[in-house]
């Protein structure tokens, strides 16, 4: 295996060249003409803001990185999902496998409520039998409002730590920040959540925040607010939140409530997948724990169908108060079974 430490920075230049085409395409189109689906495809609906960056991503890893060492492109919009640059080599001649969203946080950025984010893994090629485990490098770079001057990019290599560099869009400054995950140690006055994005098993999202709440805090004091939540529809952003201090934990446990959805008579919903999850190494690096519903390190298939649960935790010592809670509260709901054990009614 070759030495991948030459791949940071064409790929950080990919990433801000994409940026910079998407913020444009933002500032001249309307929300109504960013918000026209442009397809439907097995792990997302594609949005005509997600077309600006989709060929031009492959253009630029064909010029960037593809024309120095072979790579196989996993990545929406790409033709059955996958392509291996430069055009003719084989998958099994690749040195690299990347894993790529040219645009997370979609609906946030279409709508111009909140950032999206360019998000890459490179991991070794090694086939059908590559993880999200593999990745030695990701870089993951925001896309910012257009209202918004300043704007971060973070990577990690393994084993290297954690850099977030802020990017001023109006005097072109570029300033080196620590990443700084919160060293509180309980979850009063912080924000900690329970993805609950989507229809059809709300009630039961909120009914586990509420009872780890409970367990954790107490029932609180009239009129006073102790834990705040914050569903920011974005798998990177809430990476970056733990990552920047701003949040205590979150756990994505959508793919557990599909057999309740499907009980229900809703059709299964929209799940977090692996590439959402391409640059969970900077959160590692950074000292986020990041672990499945289980409590175990994610090694999910490095593709874009698979549905995937995740738990960030932002300090050893939020992890050892939350994790016993979660798990059992999860263990009452019968969730992470291959079937619910618990009959949740309409």
């Amino acid at each position: 295996m070759t030495d991948g430490n030459w791949l940071l920075e064409p790929l950080r230049a990919i990433h801000e060249e994409v940026r910079a085409v998407v913020v444009s395409a933002c500032e001249r189109s309307s929300q109504a003409k960013l918000s026209e689906v442009a397809a439907e495809e097995a792990g997302d609906t594609i949005y005509a803001v997600d077309r600006i960056s989709d060929s031009l991503l492959t253009q630029l890893f064909s010029e960037r990185i593809a024309s120095r060492e072979p790579i196989v492109l996993i990545a929406e919009g790409l033709p059955g999902g996958k392509i291996t640059l430069p055009s003719g080599v084989k998958e099994e001649d690749a040195v690299w496998r990347v894993l790529a969203d040219p645009i997370d946080g979609t609906r946030c950025l279409m709508y111009q409520k909140r950032s999206g984010w360019i998000l890459t893994g490179i991991a070794p090629n090694r086939g059908g039998k590559t993880t999200l485990a593999d990745i030695e490098l990701a870089v993951q770079t925001e896309i910012p409002l257009i209202k918004q001057h300043l704007c971060d990019t973070l990577w990690a290599r393994r084993g290297s730590g954690a850099h977030l560099e802020r990017f001023n869009r109006l005097s072109g400054e570029r300033t080196m920040l620590g990443p700084s995950p919160t060293t509180a140690e309980t979850l009063v006055h912080g924000f900690a959540t329970i993805s609950r994005f989507f229809s059809g098993a709300r009630d039961i999202l909120a009914s586990i925040d509420d009872e780890i709440q409970r367990t954790i805090l107490g029932v609180g004091a009239p009129g006073k607010a102790l834990c705040f939540e914050d569903q920011y529809l974005s798998t990177g952003g809430q990476l970056y939140e733990l990552i920047l201090g701003h949040d205590r934990y979150i756990a994505d446990l959508r793919k557990l409530v599909q057999p309740i959805l499907q009980q229900r008579g809703w059709t299964p919903g929209l799940c977090c997948h692996p590439y959402d999850l391409c640059t969970e190494l900077i959160a590692r690096e950074a000292g986020v724990a990041v672990t499945d519903e289980k409590g175990l390190p994610l090694s999910c298939p490095f593709n874009l169908e698979a549905d995937v649960s995740w738990i960030g935790y932002a300090n050893p010592q939020i992890q050892a108060l939350v994790e016993p809670v979660l798990q059992r509260t999860l263990q009452q709901h019968g969730l992470g079974l291959s079937s619910p054990s618990v009959n949740h009614q309409n």
